[in-house]
C-alpha cells in the first residue's frame, strides 16, 4: 500500500519532468460521408476514396485536440442520421440541398463546385442543344439536387416531370450518352475532368454545356453540440491553408479555390 501511495505521488512529478501533464485524448468529431464522387466514394469500405478522406487525413495530421473519423451514410437518410445525432457534421455540402428546417450551424469552406450538361459532340450541333430539357432523355445521379428540376431530388417527380433515369454512377450515365441510351448526362464538374484526365481520347467525344446547372459554395454544416464549433473548425482549415495543403488537395480534384488567402474564412450560425 505504502508503495502505491510512493507512486502515487511520484507521478506527477514525473510527468512533469518529461515534458509536463498528462495530455487529454483527442476529441472524437463523426464526419457524415456519402456516395458523393470525387469527394467520397464507397464511404462504407474500409479505405473509401476521393477528397473527403484525404481532408480528414490532413486534419488529424495538423492537430491533437480533434479526432475525425468518417461515418457512413446515404444522400437520403443524411438528414435522419444528423438530426439524430449519428454524425456531428458533414463537408461539402449546401445549405440548400435539402437542410431546411433542421438546425445547423454552417462554415463556408473557401471552394465551389458545378453541375454541367453533357451530350455527344454530333456535327451541327452546339450549345444551343442545352437550351430545352424537356425534350431530352436524363441521366441523372440517385439523390442530386439539380437546378434545372428546382433542386427537387425525388425520384418520382423526376421522373414524372421528365425522360429521366436515375443512377447511382457518373460513369454509368456518360456511358448512357456514350451508347446513345441518353441524350443529356448531368455531371459534377471536379468529376468531368478528373474521367477526363483519365479517358484523354473521349474530350472530343462530348459536348460539354456552358451554361451550368447550378454552381455551389462548399459549406460544412455541423449540429450545435458538435465536438468543435464553426470558429473551431475554421482555424484549423486556415492552418491547412497556410501551409499551402489544403488548395493543392482541392486542386487535384479539380474543385475550384475561392478563398486561398491567410485571412480566415469566417463562420455563419
Amino acid at each position: 500500500m505504502f508503495a502505491a501511495r510512493r507512486v502515487s505521488l511520484l507521478l506527477p512529478l514525473l510527468c512533469l519532468v518529461l515534458g509536463g501533464p498528462l495530455s487529454a485524448a483527442p476529441q472524437e468529431v463523426r464526419v457524415g460521408a456519402y456516395d458523393f464522387p470525387p469527394y467520397v466514394s464507397k464511404p462504407e469500405r474500409r479505405d473509401p476514396q476521393g477528397v473527403l478522406p484525404d481532408l480528414l487525413a490532413l486534419l488529424n495530421a495538423e492537430q491533437d485536440d480533434f479526432h475525425f473519423v468518417l461515418v457512413p451514410t446515404s444522400n437520403g437518410r443524411r438528414y435522419r442520421d444528423f438530426r439524430r445525432g449519428r454524425f456531428d457534421m458533414i463537408f461539402f455540402e449546401s445549405s440548400g440541398w435539402g437542410w431546411e428546417g433542421i438546425e445547423t450551424r454552417s462554415l463556408d469552406m473557401g471552394s465551389e463546385d458545378a453541375e454541367l450538361y453533357v451530350a455527344l459532340a454530333q456535327e451541327g450541333r452546339d450549345q444551343h442543344y442545352f437550351d430545352q430539357l424537356t425534350d431530352k432523355r436524363l441521366a441523372l445521379y440517385n439523390g442530386y439536387h439539380y437546378g434545372f428540376a428546382g433542386f427537387d431530388a425525388d425520384v418520382l417527380s423526376l421522373t414524372r416531370s421528365y425522360q429521366a433515369t436515375i443512377t447511382y454512377s457518373h460513369d454509368s450515365n456518360l456511358l448512357m450518352v456514350l451508347h446513345g441510351r441518353a441524350d443529356v448526362a448531368l455531371v459534377t464538374r471536379s468529376y468531368l475532368q478528373l474521367y477526363l484526365d483519365r479517358n484523354p481520347g473521349l474530350a472530343d467525344t462530348f459536348l460539354v454545356s456552358q451554361r451550368l446547372d447550378q454552381i455551389y459554395r462548399h459549406q460544412a454544416l455541423l449540429r450545435p453540440s458538435a465536438p468543435l464549433d464553426p470558429d473551431a473548425l475554421a482555424a484549423l482549415l486556415q492552418r491547412l491553408r497556410a501551409e499551402d495543403r489544403l488548395g493543392p488537395l482541392l486542386r487535384a480534384y479539380h474543385i475550384t479555390v475561392t478563398n486561398d488567402s491567410k485571412t480566415p474564412v469566417r463562420s455563419s450560425n
